[in-house]
């Protein structure tokens, strides 16, 4: 047995705990432990790495390699027509464009990286906010294990860099808010160029600067620098809201209004138990749905029930703030998007709402090893949600929601000399292009929308155009046969704009049926499904 002064040196060690059960953390200032980061950020990567170029590239990613693939002007041209939205990203991808190609693995390895150091960081936020080992390992790989985030960290889209760096952009704001005496500046500069490439990647990321503006009041000590670091932050995006304000949210046309089914694919989301639309319900989505409702419910009541109730989890904000910051995170950006979304803005909540992925970890680590609940259970808790979100994952590595990679090999395969194709919308052409480049095909495959040549990268975003009838005689009278591709072409019921470019691209379709004798048709892909119609006399 110890003596006592051991004994009583190790209880002045120990973290003090208040009425919630989350640990103060001991010595503040010490980095977080070794392992509770390095094996989130090892499992974030072997996630995303595993089969990176196995899923087909979709329309988005092929926006981005056609955008980052510009230069000068050019480059500048399709930066500001998309809003300065990623404008970091897109930067970021065009020098390793430039540098080493654009190979699939090479336009997605910022997101595998982005993923990987997600999980580091989600571990080093909890262990602030909690002084935990237990917490902060089931947190970063909990924010790992998470189809919306591995899906995200295979895409060559900024999304993945956006949660990223929000959370990074949260773990400043906590250091700094959490100090004692002297800030340090090292974390002033972080949180202020965190937080601004943050926006700089994505507007979304602006939610998590208003869950921590919602907390702000709880430390007064620190409200006066975190407002004037914001004002830095806000001088620096002038020009993004330029780009933003000039572009409007037109672009986002295709957004639908949030119906319940649409708020409910959001939900599953944010809970890491699947990724609707994108993948199919499985058994497995049921399941891990079922199994996080049922330990968050089981968790409360049994919490509420061992604290005396939730008076003394509320009053806890006096000892440790940490909670609330946690909870602003998760609470402040969902009910945003929700009224923004309700009120008639077009934010597609299933891709914002990976905000708050993170801080579910965070959460749901934090009541899985609360000091009332065996540690035993707790980690059988985390090992469960871990299987069952594998389960959703790994049948995923296999499936491709939009296959323009089986389109090209199909229609290489079947045509011939002097055969057509035509692009609707024509932001087909992208992803179409980047793998048909350098092929034979392109010898004997003539673009008629657009028109550019085969050896010309230009990006096409929102271009729903159809050629007039003058035009479409010509295609007929040039073309014996014409390949018809479209995908994203609008759907019924559907936002105004959405209905208006379906019906124009069916009765375009239907009158080149009408001027060919023949037709027959191919589908690809099951979340977007990619229609190749051929038409021949």
């Amino acid at each position: 047995m110890p003596p006592l002064a051991t004994r009583a040196r190790s209880r002045r060690l120990r973290p003090a705990a208040d009425a919630s059960g989350w640990r103060r953390p001991a010595r503040r200032g010490r980095a977080a432990p070794a392992l509770a980061v390095a094996a989130p950020v090892a499992l974030g990567a072997a996630l995303t790495a595993y089969q990176l170029t196995t899923r087909s590239l979709w329309l988005d990613e092929g926006a981005t390699i056609a955008i980052a693939s510009q230069h000068g002007t050019a480059l500048w041209r399709a930066i500001r027509h998309d809003g300065g939205n990623m404008l970091i990203y897109y930067l970021l991808l065009h020098v390793l464009v430039g540098w080493f190609g654009s190979g699939e693995a090479v336009v997605r390895l910022p997101s595998v990286v982005a993923t990987a150091a997600t999980g580091g960081l989600t571990a080093a936020l909890a262990w602030r906010l909690s002084g935990s080992r237990s917490v902060a390992l089931s947190s970063g790989v909990l924010a790992v294990v998470s189809l919306p985030l591995v899906f995200w960290g295979q895409d060559a889209r900024g999304y993945a860099l956006m949660v990223t760096l929000a959370v990074g952009s949260q773990l400043a704001y906590v250091v700094i808010v959490q100090s004692r005496g002297r800030t340090p500046r090292t974390a002033v500069a972080a949180y202020v160029l965190v937080t601004l490439l943050s926006l700089y990647v994505s507007y979304y990321a602006g939610l998590v600067v208003l869950a921590q503006l919602a907390v702000l009041p709880l430390f007064r000590d620190r409200a006066r620098l975190i407002v004037g670091c914001l004002v830095v932050v806000a001088l620096a995006c002038i020009p993004l809201a330029v780009l933003a304000v000039q572009r409007g949210s037109g672009q986002l046309f295709w957004v639908d209004y949030p119906t319940p089914g649409i708020v409910a694919q959001a939900a599953v989301a944010m809970i890491s138990a699947g990724l609707p639309p994108s993948f199919h319900a499985t058994g497995a989505t049921v399941v891990a749905v079922a199994a996080t409702l049922a330990l968050t419910v089981a968790l409360a009541a049994w919490l509420l029930a061992t604290t005396g109730g939730g008076g003394r989890l509320l009053a806890a904000r006096r000892r440790n703030d940490s909670l609330w910051i946690a909870a602003s995170w998760l609470v402040v950006p969902t009910a945003v998007m929700l009224v923004l979304a309700f009120a008639g803005e077009p934010i597609e909540l299933q891709r914002s709402i990976i905000l708050v992925i993170p801080v579910v970890g965070v959460l749901l680590a934090w009541g899985l090893h609360h000091e009332r609940v065996a540690p035993a259970v707790g980690w059988a808790g985390v090992v469960l949600l871990v299987a069952v979100r594998v389960a959703t994952i790994a049948p995923t590595y296999k499936l491709t929601p939009e296959n323009w990679k089986a389109t090209v090999a199909y229609v290489a395969a079947a045509s011939r000399d002097r055969d057509c194709v035509l692009f609707y919308p024509q932001d087909g052409r992208m992803p179409f292009d980047y793998y048909l480049r350098g092929s034979p095909v392109t010898a004997r495959l003539t673009p008629v929308l657009p028109t550019l040549p085969w050896s010309l990268v230009r990006p096409y975003v929102e271009q729903y155009t159809v050629p007039s009838s003058a035009r479409v005689s010509e295609i007929v009278r040039s073309c014996p046969r014409l390949w018809v591709i479209a995908s994203h072409e609008g759907h019924r019921p559907g936002p105004p704009a959405s209905e208006r470019d379906l019906t124009r691209y069916r009765g375009l379709l239907a009158e080149l049926r009408r001027r060919y004798r023949h037709s027959a048709e191919r589908q690809f892909g099951y979340a977007a499904v990619i229609y190749v119609t051929r038409l021949w006399r």
